[in-house]
C-alpha cells in the first residue's frame, strides 16, 4: 500500500474528528471539559463506549486470537455484561451519590486524602505506560507504512501523532472524546462489516457459504468446560471478564469518565447496559473475522498469523484496495481515539486528584488544566520514544502486567469501601497498597516452583485485591467504650 494513501486516509479522518472537536467543543468550560457538562444523550455515550473499549491493539489482536482460542473470547465476554451490571448498579450510584468529577474522589470521603491520592497515582502510572504502549505500536505501524518509506524519523512520527491527539481535545475534552468516539465506533464497524464482506466475496462465498464456513471451521468452538488447565476453560475466562471489566472500566477514569457525562444514575445505566451488549456483538463480528482471515491466508498461502495476519492480508494486494483501506481507517480510529481519551483521562485526573485544582476559581483551574494538558501529551511522547528506544516486546508485556498490577490495588480500596463499613489508618494505605502488588510480584515469579507448575493468569488480579483488602483489615481503627475511633 502506498504511503501517500495511508496519509490521505489518516488526514481525512483527523479532519473529520476537528470538525467535530470543533462543533462539540464550542463554548466549553472545565465542566465540559471534565465530565461533558453531565447533559450528554445516554444513547450518545453508549455508541461512544463501543468503541471507546477498543483500542488498536484490539483492532489487530482480536482477529488474531482465533487461532490458538477459537471464539473462546465470548466466554469473557459474558463475564463482561455480569462486570458492566455490577459498575451500573454498584459503581455508578456512589459516583453520583458524590457528584464525582474524579471517580477517585470516593477514596477521599471515605478513607481521607492519603487513600484518595493512592488510587489517583496507581491510576495515572497505569493508564500512562498502558496509553503510551498502544500509541507506541500504532507509531511502529505508521513507520512501517509511511515515516520509513518517505524517510521521515521516528520523532517526527510521534510528534504528529501526539500532535492530532492533543489538537482534537485541547478545547472540548471529554465532551469533544464522546462525539469522536461516535465516528471511531462507525468507522470501526464499517472496516469490521467491508472486511468480511470483501474477504468472503474473495473466497468465492455467499451468505449461506459463509455462515457454513465459520461454523465448520475448528476455530469457531465458543465454550471449554473440559479441562480446567487450558486458559480457555470457561470459569477462567468468564471471572475473568467479571473482574477485568469492574476493574478497568469501572474503576478506570478514562472510561467512567464517558458514563458520569449522562445527566443523571438511570441514563448511565441504560447506556452501560446497551453498550455491553452491543459490544458483544462487535466482538463477535471481529472472531468471525479472525476465522476468515485464516481460511483466505491458507488458500493463498499467506503465513503470518496472531497479530499479524490482519495486516499481512490488508496489505497483501491480493483483495480489493478497500480492504487495505479499510484496515488503515479501522487502525487509526481506534488508535487515535483511545489515545485522545487516555490523554483527556490523564489530565483530569492530574489536574482534580494530584494537584487539587478542582476547588480554585474557574480561570485558574482552566489555566492549569491546559498547561497540563500540554505536559501530559509531551509526557505520552517521551514515553513512546523510550520505547521505541528499548526496542523490545519483553519491556512491552512487562508494561502491561504492571498495568493489571496497579488495577488491583484499585479494586481492594473500592471493595474494602463499600462493603465494611469501619475506617482504617488512612496515612498507612499507601503501604499496603504498595505491599500488595509486590507480594503478587513474588508469588508469580515463583508460582512454578512453589504450587507445582501452576501459573498465575487473570487470578493475579483478584489475589492484588484481596491482598489490598486484607491489609486494610490491619489498618481497622478500633473503638473505645464510646464507640469513638481511636
Amino acid at each position: 500500500m502506498s504511503p501517500y494513501t495511508v496519509i490521505i486516509v489518516i488526514a481525512a479522518y483527523f479532519a473529520a474528528m476537528l470538525l467535530i472537536s470543533a462543533l462539540s467543543g464550542r463554548k466549553s468550560g472545565n465542566d465540559e471539559f471534565f465530565r461533558g457538562g453531565r447533559r450528554q444523550k445516554w444513547w450518545v455515550v453508549a455508541f461512544a463506549m463501543i468503541g471507546s473499549c477498543m483500542s488498536g491493539v484490539t483492532f489487530v489482536s482480536v482477529p488474531g486470537m482465533v487461532g490458538t482460542a477459537s471464539m473462546g473470547y465470548l466466554q469473557m465476554c459474558i463475564g463482561f455484561f455480569v462486570g458492566y451490571l455490577i459498575i451500573a448498579f454498584v459503581l455508578t450510584p456512589i459516583y453520583f451519590k458524590y457528584d464525582l468529577v474524579s471517580i477517585y474522589g470516593y477514596l477521599e470521603k471515605r478513607f481521607g486524602l492519603s487513600s484518595y491520592k493512592t488510587g489517583a497515582w496507581f491510576f495515572f502510572i497505569s493508564k500512562l505506560l498502558g496509553a503510551s504502549v498502544r500509541l507506541f505500536l500504532v507509531c511502529l505501524i505508521l513507520q512501517l507504512l509511511v515515516f520509513g518509506p518517505l524517510g521521515l524519523p521516528f520523532l517526527l512520527n510521534v510528534a504528529v501523532t501526539m500532535g492530532i491527539v492533543l489538537v482534537y481535545t485541547f478545547r472540548g475534552g471529554v465532551k469533544s472524546v464522546i462525539w469522536t468516539d461516535n465516528l471511531k465506533t462507525f468507522c470501526m464497524i464499517a472496516s469490521v462489516v467491508l472486511c468480511i464482506v470483501f474477504i468472503a466475496k474473495g473466497l468465492g462465498l455467499d451468505f449461506k457459504g459463509l455462515v457454513s464456513t465459520v461454523s465448520g471451521s475448528g476455530m469457531s468452538r465458543v465454550f471449554f468446560f473440559d479441562d480446567i488447565n487450558n486458559p480457555e476453560f470457561f470459569w477462567k475466562q468468564f471471572l475473568g471478564g467479571v473482574f477485568t471489566v469492574v476493574a478497568m472500566t469501572g474503576l478506570d477514569q478514562d472510561l467512567m469518565q464517558r458514563t458520569l457525562a449522562c445527566k443523571d444514575v438511570k441514563d448511565s445505566q441504560k447506556n452501560l447496559i446497551i453498550s455491553s451488549l452491543l459490544q458483544t456483538v462487535v466482538i463477535a463480528m471481529f472472531l468471525v473475522l479472525g476465522i476468515l482471515l485464516y481460511v483466505y491466508a491458507g488458500k493463498v498461502g499467506i503465513p503470518e498469523t496472531g497479530d499479524e495476519i490482519f495486516p499481512a492480508v490488508a496489505a497483501s494486494g491480493s483483495l480489493p484496495a478497500i480492504v487495505g483501506v479499510m484496515f488503515i481507517l479501522g487502525l487509526v480510529s481506534c488508535s487515535f481515539n483511545a489515545g485522545g481519551s487516555a490523554l483527556t483521562s490523564l489530565t483530569t485526573s492530574f489536574t482534580v486528584d494530584i494537584l487539587g485544582a478542582g476547588n480554585k476559581e474557574e480561570r485558574e483551574v482552566t489555566r492549569t488544566r491546559k498547561l497540563v494538558h500540554l505536559l501530559m501529551a509531551l509526557l505520552m511522547g517521551v514515553t513512546i520514544c523510550v520505547f521505541n528506544l528499548v526496542n523490545s516486546t519483553s519491556a512491552i508485556d512487562a508494561v502491561y502486567k504492571l498495568a493489571s498490577y496497579t488495577y488491583g490495588p484499585i479494586l481492594g480500596l473500592f471493595a474494602f469501601g463499600i462493603f465494611v463499613r469501619r475506617e482504617v489508618r488512612d496515612r498507612l494505605v499507601p503501604l499496603v497498597a504498595v505491599a500488595a502488588p509486590l507480594v503478587c510480584l513474588v508469588l508469580q515469579l515463583n508460582s512454578q516452583r512453589w504450587f507445582g507448575g501452576y501459573r498465575f493468569s487473570y487470578e493475579l488480579l483478584l489475589l492484588n485485591a484481596l491482598l489490598t483488602f486484607l491489609g486494610l483489615c490491619l489498618l481497622i481503627r478500633r473503638r473505645d467504650a464510646n464507640g469513638t475511633n481511636s
